[in-house]
């Protein structure tokens, strides 16, 4: 999505990412990087008898895996300039496939390039957002 120059894109522009399925590993890596062993990410039987009736993803997991499925260009993307608006709309489990899709929603230009402001839905295989967020990221 980011590879192009700030005048290439147009408001109401739309991209879709690769999937990628998320496994167990994940869930243990991301623990262990982050410090966050909240049991409902990383205890089967304590999430067994939560709302959820099993393990699920670490919101910020998803977060970064959404951010690793964007294309971005090193010669074109100058920063990540922020989210807003984030939300957590429905439960990843292991197992599931994710998948990122994004639509230009704003145009913020600046000096040397300009802000691309994107709606980000992260999907699973059903085609159900599980994370929505509002990305900025700033182009050359």
């Amino acid at each position: 999505m980011f590879m192009k120059p700030f005048e290439g894109y147009a408001v109401g522009e739309k991209w879709r990412s690769r999937g990628r399925s998320i496994t167990e590993a994940d869930l243990v890596m991301f623990s262990a990087l982050s410090g966050d062993w909240y049991p409902l990410h990383t205890d089967r039987e304590w999430a067994a008898q939560g709302p959820y009736g099993q393990r699920i993803a670490h919101g910020m997991l998803l977060l970064s895996i959404a951010t690793g499925l964007i294309t971005m260009d090193p010669g074109t993307v100058r920063a990540f300039y922020g989210m807003d608006r984030v939300r957590f709309v429905h439960p990843v489990f292991i197992g599931d496939t994710v998948h990122v899709d994004l639509e230009v929603t704003g145009l913020v230009p600046k000096s040397q390039g300009g802000v691309v402001e994107a709606q980000m839905t992260l999907g699973n295989q059903a085609q159900e957002p599980v994370a929505v967020a509002a990305l900025k990221i700033l182009v050359s």
